[in-house]
């Protein structure tokens, strides 16, 4: 994929659009202040940055569900108090657009890359300004045709669903989805495939992928699209009726079989009541507030020009896939043109996939090949993941460095691992990384997390024998500071 890159000269030129009436979220840098950019930095590192006690300032953070959020109130502490209105952040794994969307809302120019088609979706919907009476007019019209197409063409959409599925994606969605909940979204999808506007589409393409993609699984047969293997149901009420899906019930205790019991609501209603909660939150004015850039790339091959970055503040994956993003957003792409087959090799490309076949793996400092070498003698195949990982963040960190301005910062909130029984100790590895490249590290800081309200894989309690709960309930906020004037 050829990308334009974004150069320095148009993001001084549209810090220019800027007015002058910014109030409470202008310039943090106040002449009075005697602290130094390294002073502000080690400040924040060392504040509190739970934020259990806060909640989000805009509703538009709320916009779908998705894995390991973290609290806006992050980015926008260091955004106010590192970068000035008009400057450039940076997100080279947007996810859910946090940053980029506090950046835009704090006046500043956020610019964010991801390779998720549904990442993108997210933080370009967020970050859009809508008409709100365009938006009821066309949701409306959606929700009544979609229910007029399942009264009167109920063969024609599920012949045009068959044209357009490929065997291995129709297997998916017979065994995800009832057949009538079939016969919705795909009414849904013709009538929001008619939208014109690719801004409202996209609005549209939102709610309905918030219908699928929920804590709870939504309209599917999955229980929780949070969990590295969704759980599917055995027992399903829907329009009244009682469906199995498993023929071995008799195995399973009644407590057991009334937790794998799930109750499907009508997709359509559904869909209805996400658009219109939605609509409460949307930009309706983007006067003075300067356009974030918001497009497909790569963390370790960023389209910017050197030097050309105010501030990054952002959260990669963790290692291993331990929280897999595409094992829950297939279950709406596939909805929206994605082969599942592309969808599960596009999930190679992630970083932190466990695909190490002709890998190109990077040279590490002395202790984070200690902590990959170590895990390689309990088990070489972790072991190469694990170092795949630290590879693939070796390259962002890299090119973290190398847009970064002199004398700027990259702000990093990561999660450790537990793999065969040893911690990946990621902080740790990616302050080491860090510092060989060129970074100085003045410190880490220490977040505790609250499970419930990040969307993790499995519950709030701490459960020591569950890997993927072992490292889970802390993330290390990482201070990268690029030295120069």
């Amino acid at each position: 994929m050829n990308l334009e890159p974004i150069t320095s000269g148009e993001i001084h030129h549209m810090g220019t659009q800027l007015p002058l009436n910014f109030g409470a979220i202008g310039n943090f840098r106040q002449t009075q202040n005697n602290y130094t950019y390294k002073d502000k930095l080690l400040n924040i590192l060392s504040d509190d940055l739970d934020f259990h006690d806060q909640n989000n300032r805009n509703s538009l953070h709320n916009f779908h569900s998705f894995p390991a959020k973290f609290p806006p109130q992050l980015p926008c502490k260091c955004i106010q108090e590192l970068t000035d209105i008009g400057d450039s952040v940076l997100d080279p794994m947007a996810g859910s657009g946090t940053s980029v969307l506090e950046a835009f809302l704090l006046g500043r120019h956020g610019i964010g890359f991801d390779i998720d088609p549904l990442a993108l979706l997210i933080t370009k919907v967020k970050t859009t300004s809508l008409d709100g009476i365009e938006l009821i007019k066309t949701g409306n019209k959606i929700v009544n045709e979609a229910r007029a197409g399942i009264k009167h063409k109920r063969n024609e959409l599920m012949d045009d669903g068959l044209k357009n599925w490929d065997e291995k994606t129709l297997e998916f969605i017979d065994y995800w989805f009832l057949p009538e909940t079939q016969i919705e979204l795909l009414a849904l999808r013709e009538q929001i495939g008619q939208i014109e506007d690719p801004m409202i589409k996209g609005f549209f393409d939102l709610a309905f992928s918030s219908t699928i993609i929920t804590k709870s699984g939504g309209v599917s047969l999955a229980f929780d699209l949070g969990h590295t293997r969704p759980h599917r149901a055995k027992v399903v009420f829907a329009n009244g009726n009682r469906i199995e899906t498993a023929n071995n019930l008799a195995k399973f205790s009644p407590h057991r079989l009334e937790i794998l019991t799930k109750h499907i609501r009508p997709a359509i209603d559904e869909f209805e009541k996400k658009y219109k909660q939605y609509l409460k939150g949307i930009i309706r004015n983007l006067s003075g507030l300067l356009p974030p850039d918001i497009r497909p790339a790569d963390a370790q091959a960023m389209p910017l020009e050197n030097n050309s970055i105010d501030l990054i503040v952002t959260s990669p994956p963790y290692a291993s896939n331990a929280i897999d993003y595409m094992r829950a957003h297939k279950f709406s792409l596939v909805w929206m043109g994605y082969p599942i087959y592309d969808l599960g090799k596009k999930r190679n490309d992630y970083i932190g996939s466990e695909a190490t076949k002709d890998f190109n793996f990077e040279e590490l400092p002395n202790y984070t090949a200690k902590i990959v070498a170590d895990l390689f003698r309990v088990n070489p195949k972790r072991g190469q993941v694990l170092h795949r990982y630290y590879s693939e963040m070796t390259r962002v960190l890299r090119e973290m460095f190398r847009v970064l301005k002199p004398g700027k910062s990259a702000i990093v909130i990561v999660g450790t691992t537990t793999m065969k029984g040893k911690d990946t100790e990621t902080g740790t590895c990616l302050a080491d990384i860090g510092k060989s490249i060129g970074f100085e590290v003045p410190k880490i800081g220490i977040r505790n997390l609250k499970r419930d309200k990040r969307m993790m894989p499995a519950g709030n309690e701490l459960d020591l024998d569950s890997q993927i709960q072992q490292r889970m309930h802390q993330e290390y906020v990482i201070g990268f500071y690029k030295p120069g004037s």
